[in-house]
């Protein structure tokens, strides 16, 4: 909690509008929950056009098992349950045998539970101003 705290401390300083990063998802099952959890949370979660990225080196979206039940990383839950999007299919990271997702969380869509938390009183509103003007 202290890293996100002061995660955003620093984009309510410099006045950032968005967080970006990665989240990786374990290849360990064949990559079958990675493609599962994909196709899962990108039903609800996946970003506007305008913010889709493609992958250099994509990972097979297309290749699980039927019915597997995925089952989501810690910081996936968070960056979603803080108001995140995926922004495009998973990247392939052969080196640390993984499936990694470009999040983004716009400031201004900051779930307000979590805004309560990580911001000073009050910057939630400012940064809905900023990102509208």
């Amino acid at each position: 909690m202290m890293l996100w705290a002061g995660i955003a401390a620093f984009m309510q300083k410099e006045k950032c509008e968005y967080l970006i990063g990665c989240a990786s998802i374990s290849l360990a099952d064949g990559g079958h929950n990675a493609a599962a959890l994909y196709h899962a949370i990108t039903e609800t979660n996946l970003a506007p056009a305008e913010y889709r990225v493609k992958p250099h080196l994509p990972f097979p979206i297309t290749e699980r098992e039927a019915g597997h039940k995925p089952e989501m990383p810690p910081l996936i839950r968070g960056y979603l349950r803080s108001g995140a999007w995926v922004c495009g299919e998973p990247a392939w990271d052969p080196d640390f045998h993984s499936a990694d997702l470009f999040m983004m969380l716009p400031l201004a869509k900051l779930d307000s539970r979590y805004a309560r938390h990580y911001l000073k009183d009050g910057a939630k509103g400012e940064a809905k101003e900023d990102a509208t003007a």
